[in-house]
């Protein structure tokens, strides 16, 4: 049973409590164990997730793909960037970056935007 704690129209944000534990779906992605659609720091990018493309190995087992998203990373701060700060607490830079990204529409889940409007 889930029961809504707070819930923003203008943030389009709604916390939640549940008494069901989360449970994440594993598979495995170039023989490691991954958990699926979980976001995590990422290595290339700032954020990394592992999602299930809808498809099959050949032996019957998911594929799973590797989303990398954010800005830089490890990637930028090895190139001398610098690497941005996430400023979502401001209501005004949440809704542009809503508004710039297309969040009402994020696409699959197998593309960035989805993960980043999800963050946001």
């Amino acid at each position: 049973m889930s029961k809504v704690i707070y819930r923003s129209e203008s943030l389009r944000l709604e916390i939640v409590e549940s008494n069901q534990p989360v449970v994440f779906q594993e598979a495995e992605y170039k023989g490691r164990k991954v958990k699926l659609n979980k976001i995590m720091r990422g290595d290339t990018k700032k954020f990394k997730v592992y999602v299930n493309t809808g498809k099959k190995n050949a032996d019957g087992t998911i594929k799973v793909k590797k989303v990398n998203f954010g800005h830089g990373g490890t990637s930028a701060k090895k190139a001398g960037q610098k690497t941005m700060r996430i400023r979502k607490s401001d209501p005004a830079r949440r809704r542009s970056f809503r508004a710039r990204h297309n969040c009402d529409n994020p696409g699959p889940k197998t593309k960035a935007r989805y993960w980043s409007c999800r963050k946001w």
